[in-house]
């Protein structure tokens, strides 16, 4: 069997490439079908766009494969394309032919019904197959494209940070171990401590949290550069916004400040969604029939806006005058909560906000300390119904004040950092970046509510199936 001699459905329903009366071959897994003794009809989805094909058999009878094929059987189907006289699609088959490459079982779970999220993550090497999850993972794949093109037609370079690292960039200390040893019969010093040094790495080792550390040693020297790679974090967190393996976008500039990074930032959300009205028109039409009818409104305002750019002490006098009953309370020195980040875009601003100036207690020990000393250069980049969608600063490029920091933070493992410190030793450079987490940035333009169904296999506490 030949199997690269066949039509993709898209092609025929997206493209119009396909003109009427040419004999085709389609092959794909049936979504439903019906058999009567004058005709039958089989919906074929695969999977290169969210709508079905339908062929139409006359006279059954004559062919017994028909009453074999049932939900899920992937088959191919041979006939010529045709107008279709039914309505709600364009096209149809006249099928001569049909032949059953894979039986489905009769238990086979997706049938022609809405089935609830829950019950799809519990299937989830068989719910690409339906209509949602095939949309989610087309968009995953044409916004990853979107990504690359974004910052490669800047001029950025496209730079792999390692996965294994010995260094946790956000301090958090919500992180995977990555060891060889017996925990069993874990290897000890003279005072009990676990000898790392008998350890694969000679050293601890983790999953990464950030490629952002090692990112800025690349744009120091090239320039401009972005990562975009699987990040890992060991938070025992089981909201609709976190999970334990994820993919982060982090674009780093050499000779740039807050403010560049506050226009790349603008301008990377906009260009995304964008793209995905572009090129993602049909799986967009989905979302916004199907998952949240106020999609478009929301993302179009997005694209229409100029960002508000406020500083941290004026995002706060502006919730503490608000009459917003908080379930967290506000003053200057906390760290903002999703529903504070809302009330600001949604009620307040009334559009996405850019909060600048944070206090230096609250962020990490990489970011540029401000003439006050209180405030350091980060920045969040707020959207209307999530939040934070972006979080970044201008980097600390000066030694003295770079030591001091991380002195104040008590970071005592500082020695392992010494080529972080070195890049201010040898030539520093002004320089600044962020991180945009992939599956945030897929919730945002999909309005997919959950974390867990915008990733094919989430890894998240006691969950590491499939």
């Amino acid at each position: 069997m030949d199997y690269k001699i066949r039509t993709k459905i898209a092609k025929i329903l997206l493209k119009d490439a396909v003109d009427v009366n040419t004999e085709i071959t389609i092959l794909g897994l049936v979504r439903s079908v019906r058999v009567s003794k004058e005709v039958a009809f089989i919906d074929v989805n695969d999977g290169s766009c969210i709508g079905n094909i339908q062929a139409v058999f006359a006279n059954p009878n004559t062919n017994p494969t028909l009453d074999k094929v049932t939900t899920g059987s992937s088959v191919r189907i041979k006939g010529k394309l045709i107008e279709s006289a039914g309505k709600g699609q364009k096209f149809e088959i006249e099928g001569h032919s049909v032949d059953i490459i894979g039986e489905a079982d009769s238990s086979y779970p997706l049938q022609k019904k809405r089935h609830s999220f829950e019950f799809l993550r519990e299937i989830a090497h068989l719910r690409p197959r339906s209509n949602t999850f095939g949309a989610v993972n087309r968009m995953r794949s044409k916004l990853a494209y979107a990504v690359h093109k974004f910052y490669q037609d800047l001029g950025f370079y496209y730079i792999h940070t390692p996965i294994v690292s010995t260094s946790d960039c956000e301090g958090a200390g919500d992180l995977f171990r990555v060891s060889t040893m017996d925990f069993k019969n874990m290897p000890k010093t003279k005072d009990g401590s676990i000898d790392w040094d008998k350890d694969f790495f000679g050293d601890e080792a983790y999953l990464t949290v950030s490629g952002q550390l090692e990112g800025e040693i690349m744009a120091t020297a090239l320039g401009d550069i972005y990562t975009f790679g699987p990040t890992f974090r060991a938070e025992n967190s089981n909201t609709a916004r976190h999970a334990s393996e994820f993919w982060m976008i982090e674009p780093e500039m050499a000779w740039a400040e807050l403010e560049d990074n506050m226009d790349l930032a603008e301008a990377f959300i906009k260009y995304l969604i964008n793209f995905a009205f572009d090129e993602c028109e049909d799986d967009m039409k989905f979302f916004g029939q199907w998952v949240d009818k106020e999609l478009f409104a929301s993302l179009e305002s997005v694209m229409k806006a100029e960002f508000e750019r406020i500083s941290y002490t004026d995002a706060i006098k502006l919730l503490e005058d608000s009459k917003e009953k908080f379930e967290y309370p506000v003053k200057w020195g906390v760290d903002m909560q999703t529903e504070h980040e809302r009330f600001l875009t949604e009620k307040a601003i009334k559009k996405p906000v850019i909060v600048y100036d944070y206090p230096e207690v609250i962020k990490p020990f990489y970011m540029y300390v401000n003439d006050d000393g209180k405030t350091v250069r980060g920045m969040d980049v707020l959207v209307p119904r999530v939040g934070e969608i972006i979080g970044g600063s201008q980097r600390e490029h000066r030694l003295d004040v770079l030591n001091d920091r991380i002195k104040k933070k008590g970071m005592d493992n500082m020695e392992s950092y010494y080529w972080y410190t070195d890049l201010r030793k040898y030539g520093t450079v002004p320089h600044a970046g962020f991180g945009l987490g992939f599956e945030r940035a897929i919730m945002y333009i999909t309005g997919m509510a959950n974390i867990r169904d915008v990733i094919s296999f989430p890894r998240v506490p006691r969950w590491a199936k499939f």
